[in-house]
């Protein structure tokens, strides 16, 4: 048995299969939270305990994120969602990715590699690269469609702690000292800077209460206005201004004309799991599943977690699927991408007997069924700061959601209370002007497209077709690294969440296989080394938040340990 999706026709790794129904869940699943910041997730589980579900809750939680964790997403950025629909038996991805205003002009942004990279952070910091929001329309959507209280009600928790205040945590001020722009910025220095003895803009002590009146404002706006009290009147006239003064092209008009979408989710079979994920224009459900679709040809269960050949075998095929996003995946109402060449069986099988258990080799592209011709490879220059969060509600619909301002504090524009996207640096951006025709790679940048994501939020159906993981994790390019090791983690190796999120990580997309420098075994550098692997050792600040259901249909959850987040039980209860 398998979930009904939406559309009623799903791509699968193993074929084209029909969906059909599902059986209840038993025993009755048990509303939880897992979420990066312990305020975001206590708002989700209010909203579990006075009846909502779990789209009500994954609502007040962004709304929540948007405050306290103002560096990794917002009102101002975009998301990525799957909701699993226990009750219609429907799985469903929501598109709020941001646009490309309608006058980018050609080379409105370029990378110049012969300038210094100051350059290309000027431009980062700036309207330049302010993509129109999605968050906003996409949590409208959501809510039509699988809200159960008021849309209002939803707002309550964030602009409480808007007015009343929160706690500075020790996160986003580690945050705050890194960065160098904000303190220049008088909207953003008001909230989160001091004067020091020297005379310096230095962040606020942690455990500063910190009130954003502007950003309750908005919320209020938004919670009685809808859709309407963001994308009209004095809130989108004055987002659109901000971005202008600072050489942007975002205008009313984009805010007016802006729409979230329904998408087909993508699933495949990995050791008869369904895994489902989101498609274009992220390339996250693409990569996930090739990585598995790759994997699953190797005996996995026989190699340790934290084991050079584990690790090996799926860096060797995250190199590969990554060759394939670079040259291949960009907005698919722009560019024709080869979906369903790209997952299937024969072509991944093909590709994962290019791995050598003995050596490591560089990867390029390969010819999917239904490859476009002439396009050339490109990648994007990510300086990722996203969140993630997974909710289950007491009727067994889950929710998967990952959103995102793009960089740290997004374009360091703060309007209205909270900051805008740079998230059109996620394109693959031209040298120069004149190297900026819009086909020459599936990611170049175009009025109206939607850059490029690596957003992965997963769900997981077990074999016997009931609900068995929600989880995805920030990070960049490497979010597609972090799941595909949980997910590896969770049926391979039978870990719990916590467990799976815990472990080490590795990363090899396009360049040097990247190993966490503060949990990686001592003698795992050189052994990789030993199979010609360029490895560097990093910190590498994943944020996987998920919810498992064990065989028995008993849940537990997991919150990386990296970030500030905990998993929470509805009716008060704090899961161990």
């Amino acid at each position: 048995m398998i979930p009904a999706l939406r559309p009623l026709v799903v791509l699968f790794a193993l074929g084209w299969l029909w969906p059909a129904e599902l059986a209840p869940q038993a025993p009755a699943p048990v509303g939880m939270v897992s979420a990066a910041h312990p305020l975001a997730a206590r708002a989700g589980q209010e909203i579990l305990d006075a009846g909502g579900s779990a789209a009500d809750a994954g609502i007040a939680v962004q709304l929540v994120l948007g405050l306290v964790e103002p560096q990794s997403s917002g009102l101002g950025g975009g998301l990525f969602a799957l909701y699993w629909d226990a009750e219609r038996q429907r799985l469903s991805s929501l598109d709020g990715r941001e646009t490309t205003p309608a006058a980018f002009p050609r080379g409105g942004l370029v990378r110049d590699e012969t300038r210094p990279l100051e350059e290309f952070f000027r431009q980062l910091a700036s309207g330049k690269s302010v993509g129109t929001p999605g968050a906003v329309a996409a949590l409208v959507r959501l809510h039509e469609d699988a809200g159960r209280l008021a849309w209002s009600d939803l707002f309550q928790p964030a602009i409480r702690l808007a007015e009343e205040g929160f706690a500075l945590s020790p996160r986003l001020h580690a945050m705050l000292l890194r960065e160098p722009i904000l303190p220049q910025r008088a909207g953003a220095r008001a909230l989160y800077y001091q004067r020091n003895a020297e005379g310096q803009w230095v962040p606020k002590p942690t455990g500063t209460l910190i009130q954003n009146p502007a950003y309750a404002a908005s919320l209020r706006r938004i919670a009685a206005e809808g859709r309407a009290g963001f994308y009209a009147g004095a809130l989108a006239q004055s987002l659109s201004a901000r971005a202008q003064a600072a050489d942007g092209w975002l205008s009313a008009e984009d805010l007016r004309a802006y729409r979230a979408k329904w998408r087909p989710p993508l699933c495949g079979r990995y050791r008869g799991y369904l895994v489902c994920s989101m498609g274009p224009p992220s390339s996250g459900g693409i990569a996930l599943l090739q990585i598995l679709g790759m994997v699953e040809h190797f005996a996995m269960r026989d190699h340790a977690p934290n084991s050079a050949d584990a690790l090996h075998i799926l860096a060797e095929a995250t190199k590969l699927a990554f060759a394939d996003r670079a040259r291949y995946v960009g907005d698919q109402d722009f560019v024709a991408v080869p979906v369903t060449g790209l997952l299937q069986p024969d072509y991944l099988r093909q590709r994962a007997a290019l791995i050598d258990m003995a050596r490591a080799k560089p990867a390029s592209a390969g010819a999917p069924w239904g490859a476009p011709p002439g396009y050339g490879e490109g990648e994007e220059a990510p300086r990722p700061s996203t969140t993630h969060l997974s909710v289950v509600d007491g009727d067994g619909n889950a929710l998967s959601l990952t959103s995102s301002i793009e960089s740290a504090f997004g374009a360091r524009l703060m309007a209205e209370g909270f900051l805008l996207n740079n998230q059109l640096t996620d394109f693959t951006l031209p040298r120069t002007a004149e190297d900026a025709a819009p086909n020459q790679v599936a990611n170049a940048p175009a009025p109206g497209k939607r850059p490029r994501s690596s957003m992965t939020p997963t769900i997981i159906f077990a074999p016997d077709g009931q609900l068995f993981a929600v989880l995805g994790s920030p990070g960049g390019p490497r979010i597609i690294s972090y799941v595909a090791r949980s997910v590896v983690a969770l049926i391979d190796w039978e870990l719990t969440p916590q467990a799976a999120f815990d472990l080490p990580h590795a990363h090899a997309g396009s360049g040097a296989l990247e190993l966490e420098r503060e949990r990686s075994p001592a003698t795992l550098p050189a052994e990789l080394k030993a199979r010609g692997h360029e490895v560097v050792l990093r910190t590498l600040n994943s944020g996987l938040h998920g919810l498992r259901w064990r065989a028995d249909g008993v849940q537990d959850g997991g919150a990386d340990k990296r970030r500030e987040g905990v998993v929470l039980r509805a009716s008060g209860q704090r899961a161990q």
